[in-house]
């Protein structure tokens, strides 16, 4: 793994792993990985994940410890290009392309989630931590998605226990 300022890679060589013709692999007889149902393969890939323009700050939006809005951090909009190459152990089978973000949404930055949301690098406690509300509130996200313009970038947002909402910015 190589971090510089604006730039993440990650290269990772023949590393194990398993594939399995079903997901979730059926129950075994006898707890354990199965031969039988999970084939050994070796996988290798590069990626690298490149920040754009100016980061947003990002403030917890909630006291509730479970809410998805409970963390804090700083966030960049980013692309990512790479490829990989997976072979199975015995042979059988093997694929290899390349990939990248383009058209897609991408992020990356810093975060600090639990007893660290209010905190900064340092350790303190940041003035103000309160909480902030969310920048849109559900009625007016459901009216951007029915709203929405093709030529729009939208992004999508999960919501715990909500159907995914589309948002225009």
């Amino acid at each position: 793994m190589q971090i510089t300022n604006d730039t993440l890679t990650i290269h990772l060589v023949d590393v194990p792993v398993v594939d399995a013709f079903k997901f979730p692999p059926p129950p075994q007889e006898v707890p354990g990985v199965s031969p039988f149902q999970l084939i050994p393969a070796r996988v290798s890939f590069d990626i690298t994940y490149t920040k754009m323009g100016n980061p947003r700050q990002i403030l917890p939006a909630s006291h509730d410890p479970l809410s998805p809005l409970n963390w804090a951090g700083e966030m960049w909009n980013a692309t990512n290009s790479g490829r990989f190459s997976l072979t199975y152990s015995d042979g059988s089978f093997s694929a290899s392309g390349s990939f990248d973000s383009s058209g897609n949404f991408g992020e990356m930055g810093t975060e600090r989630n639990g007893i660290f949301v209010n905190q900064n690098e340092e350790g303190n406690v940041e003035a103000g931590a309160d909480p902030v509300s969310p920048p849109f509130e559900q009625s007016q996200m459901s009216q951007m998605a029915a709203s929405g313009s093709a030529n729009q970038t939208a992004k999508s947002v999960l919501l715990k226990r909500r159907v995914p909402v589309k948002v225009s910015h």
